[in-house]
């Protein structure tokens, strides 16, 4: 299970990751608030984990540049450190980073989730032909197709995508401007707005993916808005996990 949403009305503030370990993350070199219900807190999990934070791996870089050929190597090294420490499964904290997904797994004895975005194929083949997967993202415009096929989608025409960028702008100003101060109701109302944007452009959607690993903490409130299921990176590690079992060894 996920944990709690955040309190209504709260400001929040970045810190450091606890270390732990059966998941080891890829962390992304940044100082801004992660609430509960994001990759980078610890009390998200319902089990240890393990931070390996990737320096100079800056968000705006991961999201706007489409191929940071720069960052294959370091964030292949910290996944090499995860594994050398025991962990089971390795994750990040970024969806974009579907782009390395082949070249890591490529890299390593463990398997490797590197984005939320690995469930919209699933997802397709759930739904009816008629049907998409709408997906929300930090920055609409950067969420490219090549993102789409590094998740094996094959039809991209299913994929209906929206920027919170386009729903105020706030939430991703603060995530990718790296801000250590995070309005968690304003996020709130945003990821709200965004998904009765998406709906409103695109009716036939029947479910949501979180591109973003700092949206979990806003799945329930998008989930009342749209009345869908929503999926996240912490609905992928958790059905991971609970295939291997080492949860419960831990």
């Amino acid at each position: 299970m996920m944990a709690e949403q955040p309190a209504p009305n709260v400001a929040a503030w970045g810190g450091v990751p606890d270390p732990g370990a059966p998941l080891g993350v890829l962390m992304l070199d940044t100082h801004f608030p992660r609430v509960p219900g994001d990759v980078g807190n610890a009390a998200t999990w319902p089990f240890p984990v393990l931070y390996r934070t990737v320096e100079g791996a800056i968000g705006t870089e991961v999201v706007r540049d489409l191929r940071p050929e720069r960052l294959l190597e370091p964030f292949v090294e910290a996944a090499l450190e995860l594994e050398r420490a025991g962990v089971s499964l390795i994750t990040t904290s970024c969806g974009f980073l579907v782009l390395f997904q082949q070249e890591l797994q490529a890299r390593l004895h463990v398997p490797i989730l590197s984005s939320s975005l690995l469930q919209v194929p699933w997802l397709l083949t759930l739904l009816p032909p008629s049907r998409q997967v709408g997906v929300l993202t930090i920055e609409g415009r950067s969420l490219s197709p090549p993102h789409l096929a590094a998740a094996g989608v094959a039809d991209p025409e299913r994929v209906a995508i929206f920027g919170l960028d386009e729903a105020g702008g706030y939430f991703t100003r603060q995530i990718l401007g790296d801000r250590t101060e995070l309005d968690v109701a304003r996020a709130a109302a945003e990821h709200e707005i965004a998904t009765r944007m998406l709906l409103d452009r695109h009716s036939n959607v029947g479910a949501i993916v979180l591109e973003c690993t700092n949206m979990p903490p806003y799945a329930e409130r998008i989930r009342a808005v749209s009345g869908l299921p929503v999926y996240d990176l912490t609905t992928l590690i958790g059905w991971a996990i609970g295939g291997m079992g080492v949860a419960d060894r831990a």
